[in-house]
């Protein structure tokens, strides 16, 4: 599967967010990129110019293309609910996400990697398809002959599933469950969603 494999604080730069996690050039170069970045006029957005950029930074963060990000939207859409805040329900119980969230890699793409080598099972099933979607109930958990891995061992120690009331983790089995779908005001992303289901209305 293709992927974005350019410079990520480029792309941070660009729409003004650490959305690849805490940067240093961001923080020393907070202006967009390229040799007339900090004395570029501001020209006022579009509409459209608004709402195509919140949904490339959705991509982005969520390290979707457009062929899944669209499949995801339609599908959010004929379900129940808001399609704004499916949408990112969705995003949020990708498989990839989920092992990020539990804290077994400090990136997403590293999620995605473990992943794709098949380091990981879901109801103890190894699972090696990034973009499955977790269901409420499902276990995720480390394969036996990868719990000795220093990349998951380096990133077990943050913690950071405590974060996230949705998600359960036994540290000692390297087991996590996914409860339930978070709530909008639970997933801490910096995305109006509302304008990327107006792009797509279009």
């Amino acid at each position: 599967m293709a992927k974005y494999i350019g410079p990520k604080s480029k792309i941070a730069r660009k729409f003004g967010e650490p959305i690849y996690g805490p940067d240093k050039v961001l923080e020393k170069k907070n202006y967009p990129p390229g040799m007339h970045g900090m004395n570029r006029r501001r020209k006022k957005s579009s509409e459209y110019g608004i709402q195509l950029k919140e949904k490339q930074k959705a991509k982005y963060t969520y390290g979707v293309l457009e062929k899944q990000f669209r499949n995801l939207f339609e599908k959010a859409s004929r379900s129940k609910g808001i399609t704004g805040e499916v949408l990112l329900q969705f995003l949020e119980s990708r498989l990839d996400n989920v092992v990020f969230r539990i804290g077994l890699a400090k990136t997403r793409s590293q999620a995605r990697q473990l992943v794709n080598h098949g380091h990981i099972t879901v109801n103890g099933q190894m699972m090696n398809i990034p973009s499955y979607l977790v269901k409420p109930g499902e276990t995720i958990a480390v394969r036996e002959r990868s719990k000795s891995l220093e990349v998951i061992n380096d990133s077990i120690g943050s913690g950071r599933h405590r974060l996230y009331s949705w998600i359960e983790w036994d540290s000692t089995s390297l087991t996590g469950k996914f409860l339930n779908l978070p709530n909008r005001d639970e997933i801490p992303e910096n995305i109006k969603e509302q304008l990327i289901v107006e792009l797509y209305s279009k």
